[in-house]
């Protein structure tokens, strides 16, 4: 066998080689997926007269591909139309999601969208975000996405979380290029802020999400069922990625969840 392919590659970029079946993302049994209608698996529907419905359609999250392929526990905590504002304010509270019986090994961040599509809360930066005392965050997207990643800290203290930047598509302006750039940039800051915590660049290193692309992956302006999985596949293969380029900070993921038990002879 070529052992080398578990190991850190050389000039290798994040999805230089899709896999399919996870790869080293299996190595967490509970993982949590906190977003929107594209972390929902939502489906727009459209009836004998015209009108467009939106169904999240959970089993087909990228989170549920997910879990079905490594056989982990997947927990959905998204909806359509989520914000990182409603998630603090209302979302996670009415659903239990703080609940620390629902703590997870590893959470998956893919908020945003709607977030700066929103021109009535400020985008702000990490400086929003108070590190000694979540409540104090101000209320932008930064101090409630900040927020998010706190609250479950305290739930999960030695959980590893990875944050999604939004993937570019076909047709975009210059405008809003330039948005989701910055965006992207205020997400690699949040990670900085925080240990255990890494960026899935989609930004960057996803395909284009042109034409061609939605012919094949979307249904109206959502994805349709194949391209929930090709996320999914494409989620797993940069997890795995940063996995075996950081093989100390996962050593001892196995220990999370486990109370005070670790391994004192590698990185916590």
């Amino acid at each position: 066998m070529d052992i080398s392919k578990y190991y850190a590659i050389e000039g290798e970029n994040p999805l230089d080689e899709i896999k399919p079946h996870g790869g080293l993302t299996a190595i967490f049994r509970t993982i949590g997926c906190i977003g929107d209608s594209l972390s929902s698996g939502e489906h727009e529907s459209c009836d004998e007269e015209g009108k467009v419905g939106y169904n999240d359609y959970y089993e087909y999250s990228w989170g549920q591909y997910i879990a079905r392929a490594i056989g982990a526990k997947v927990y959905n905590f998204s909806r359509g139309g989520m914000t990182a504002k409603e998630y603090c304010d209302s979302f996670a509270d009415n659903n239990d999601f703080w609940n620390p019986d629902l703590a997870c090994q590893a959470y998956i961040m893919a908020l945003g969208l709607n977030d700066i599509c929103n021109t009535s809360i400020e985008v702000g930066t990490i400086d929003d975000i108070d590190l000694t005392n979540p409540e104090n965050n101000k209320p932008t997207f930064a101090g409630y996405y900040g927020k998010i990643i706190q609250k479950y800290r305290e739930i999960s203290p030695k959980c590893r979380f990875f944050l999604m930047t939004i993937p570019r598509a076909g047709g975009d302006t210059a405008e809003w290029t330039a948005k989701v750039e910055k965006f992207a940039e205020l997400i690699h800051q949040i990670a900085g802020l925080f240990e255990f915590t890494y960026v899935l660049d989609l930004f960057k290193y996803a395909p284009v999400y042109d034409d061609v692309f939605k012919k094949n992956f979307y249904l109206a302006g959502h994805m349709n069922a194949a391209g929930y999985l090709f996320t999914a596949q494409m989620t797993m293969t940069y997890i795995d990625y940063i996995i075996r380029n950081h093989p100390e900070d996962f050593a001892q993921v196995g220990f999370i969840g486990k109370g005070g038990v670790h391994n004192i002879h590698a990185k916590w």
